[in-house]
């Protein structure tokens, strides 16, 4: 009992108290900050990765339709629903 009165008593215990209470609640990179931070940064590296897929599958979807000229007339008439001109086109909506 003794013990602890006279550590709450130091000057240096109460300003290193002080001092890890003001970096660990009101400095600028508080744990708070620092946790969502890092959950911020998970989401943009999982984005990340998500989106070289998609550029990865998009060259190869690209590379396929420049070398192939049925792939690219099958892609214009599905995305784009060209047609010749002697054809009529209906579309079906499911």
């Amino acid at each position: 009992m003794k013990q602890s009165l006279k550590l709450l008593k130091n000057k240096y215990f109460i300003a290193f108290t002080l001092f890890l209470g003001w970096c660990i609640f009101f400095d600028a990179n508080d744990f708070v900050t620092q946790y969502e931070m890092r959950q911020t940064l998970k989401q943009l590296r999982s984005d990340r990765q998500y989106y070289l897929d998609e550029i990865k599958n998009n060259k190869e979807s690209m590379k396929e339709l420049q070398t192939n000229p049925e792939n690219l007339e099958k892609f214009a008439r599905e995305k784009y629903l060209m047609k010749k001109d002697n054809e009529d086109l209906f579309v079906v909506v499911e």
